[in-house]
């Protein structure tokens, strides 16, 4: 399913341009393979890594990578499930401090992030050509359930690109 980028919202568009992959169930693999081969690279002292003052830890930003996959999860499922009731946005700002990433092991979310994407990929294998198309509202923005998966994988691949270029290249 090639998702058309017009009908995505200009705020996820950067995300989904990350994306080469034409099926979404494939993005969401590839995106999960390449995330656990960087994430079980991290060396344990780093966990608390962050390359400036006011930016997440590694184990923060792993678990708002996590929140984030399961949101936009939730609204998967229920636009798939042809539910129109509106959904609300999020802030990844409150969510962050509330999720208690320095009182968790690091191989635990590494560990959580692979089963949370095994997860999101037997949803999405679930739904029909027919649910895939249907669209909801969030946060004021249309989206499809296809356009989901995309956003996903993008939203993913983004984060591990700032792991690479900003986290990892401040300790070499």
């Amino acid at each position: 399913m090639i998702l058309n980028l017009d009908s995505v919202p200009h705020y996820y568009k950067g995300y989904v341009k990350l994306i080469e992959e034409t099926d979404p169930i494939q993005a969401l693999r590839i995106s999960g393979n390449r995330a656990q081969e960087l994430v079980h690279t991290i060396p344990a002292d780093k966990q608390d890594f962050k390359y400036a003052a006011d930016k997440w830890t590694i184990r923060e930003l792993l678990c708002h990578m996590v929140d984030t996959e399961r949101v936009f999860v939730y609204r998967a499922l229920r636009f798939a499930r042809n539910d129109k009731t509106p959904l609300s946005g999020f802030d990844e700002k409150w969510y962050t401090p509330e999720s208690n990433a320095h009182g968790r092991e690091l191989k635990s979310i590494i560990a959580e992030m692979a089963h949370l994407r095994t997860s999101t990929i037997d949803l999405f294998a679930s739904f029909t050509t027919e649910m895939l198309s249907r669209k909801g509202v969030a946060n004021g923005n249309e989206f499809s359930v296809a356009s989901q998966g995309f956003i996903i994988a993008g939203h993913e691949t983004h984060h591990l690109k700032i792991l690479k270029e900003r986290y990892f290249s401040a300790w070499d």
